[in-house]
């Protein structure tokens, strides 16, 4: 009798369950539609990234991923975002856990290949870089990044191919005119060079790195007067530094000795690499001087 009453309760016990589920089940409200991003947000996000102002990209895309949408462009930004504070990892994890095709793909791919450039896994950039444009011929950063593996390996001619790419694709972006001046200080076409660096400054006047390497290619042709012309707010001993550094490369050894010297007085303190510079010049200068019976003039 008590094991049938047992039994008898099991049995209420699971039909109660069973129907506590399906009032459950019954009372349930609908499943809210996912939150959708506008284009113009998208696009105010993008604007932001391009223009560098990343503390109002990443809170535009926390609020619209607080509110849960799931638009994959979102994690582009995510990763492009990681890209812009320099955390490559992060950026590298974020591009691989994006899924999608066509478009998002190749984008995901050109994410991907700029992390693994940055991080200097150069083998591995170049292939996904390639994919990149192989599904995207307008993936200008893509490009862009080509071209500078391309310089890495001394090949110049498929870094100059790559540029012309870039170039096209982003109607002529300041970085890209950048990076293809830098490649042909490089390739010691140094007019083609000056002529890169300064369009890239006529687009962007405050692209720190088109500034730096214009000065290096007119220290390279020994134009130094023009090459330290500094503006109120540029470092002294780093432009100067950088000026004797393009004549010690010329072979300018004195002219090196007084820059660097110059670039340490102006520090006002240790200034490392200007006098490990100025160290490595008097090297060279020594077996120059030993090399041509001290006559040693510029080149």
């Amino acid at each position: 009798m008590k094991r049938a009453l047992a039994a008898g309760l099991a049995v209420v016990a699971l039909g109660l369950a069973s129907g506590e589920a399906a009032a459950f089940t019954l009372k349930k409200k609908p499943t809210p539609p996912e939150f959708a991003v506008t284009p113009d947000r998208l696009a105010e996000i993008q604007s932001a990234l391009n223009e560098q102002r990343l503390v109002d990209a990443g809170r535009m895309i926390d609020q619209a991923l607080i509110m849960g949408a799931k638009d994959p462009m979102l994690q582009i930004f995510s990763g492009e975002l990681a890209l812009g504070r320099a955390r490559y990892d992060d950026a590298l994890r974020a591009f691989r856990q994006i899924e999608g095709d066509g478009a998002i793909k190749a984008r995901a791919q050109q994410g991907q290949g700029l992390a693994l450039s940055l991080l200097g896994r150069s083998d591995e950039a170049m292939v996904v870089l390639q994919q990149a444009v192989n599904a995207d011929a307008g993936a200008w950063r893509a490009w862009n990044a080509l071209g500078g593996e391309y310089d890495r390996r001394r090949d110049f001619a498929k870094a100059d191919a790559a540029y012309d790419k870039a170039l096209a694709a982003s109607n002529g972006a300041a970085i890209v005119y950048n990076n293809r001046g830098f490649s042909r200080v490089l390739q010691n076409r140094l007019d083609e060079a000056i002529a890169d660096l300064v369009l890239a400054l006529e687009k962007k006047p405050d692209l720190a790195p088109a500034r730096t390497n214009l000065r290096l290619a007119m220290g390279l042709k020994g134009d130094y007067d023009r090459a330290l012309a500094g503006g109120p707010q540029e470092d002294k001993a780093a432009l100067l530094n950088n000026v004797g550094y393009a004549a010690m490369l010329r072979g300018d050894h004195a002219q090196a000795q007084e820059l660097f010297n110059k670039a340490i007085s102006a520090k006002g303190q240790f200034y490392t690499r200007a006098s490990d510079n100025l160290e490595m010049v008097a090297g060279l200068k020594d077996r120059t001087d030993k090399d041509t019976g001290g006559l040693n003039g510029n080149r």
